[in-house]
């Protein structure tokens, strides 16, 4: 199964991107995703489901950690492939 996460987390600064959201975005860059999408306003990212939603996991934590506020995200199926194995 492969699933598309979309993300933003808070608060937002437009003149610097806040620790919380270089972190969130490094995160799903080193997560070994398919399709990753940052920007100042949204994310995606997509990839078989274990890696997504070890890479939610791994976005909510850290993110926290590292002062966001808000987390938005929503996840939804792209694709119900047999034989992927979750990757």
């Amino acid at each position: 199964m492969r699933l598309r996460v979309e993300f933003t987390t808070e608060p937002f600064d437009l003149d610097e991107a806040p620790a919380h959201a270089l972190v969130a975005r490094e995160v799903v860059e080193t997560a070994g995703l398919d399709a990753v999408d940052v920007g100042p306003f949204g994310n995606t990212a997509e990839g078989g489901a274990d890696r997504v939603l070890t890479a939610v996991d791994a976005l909510l934590r850290k993110s926290l950690e590292a002062g966001a506020t808000r987390i938005s995200l929503q996840v939804n199926v792209v694709d119900d492939g047999i034989g992927e194995g979750g990757r």
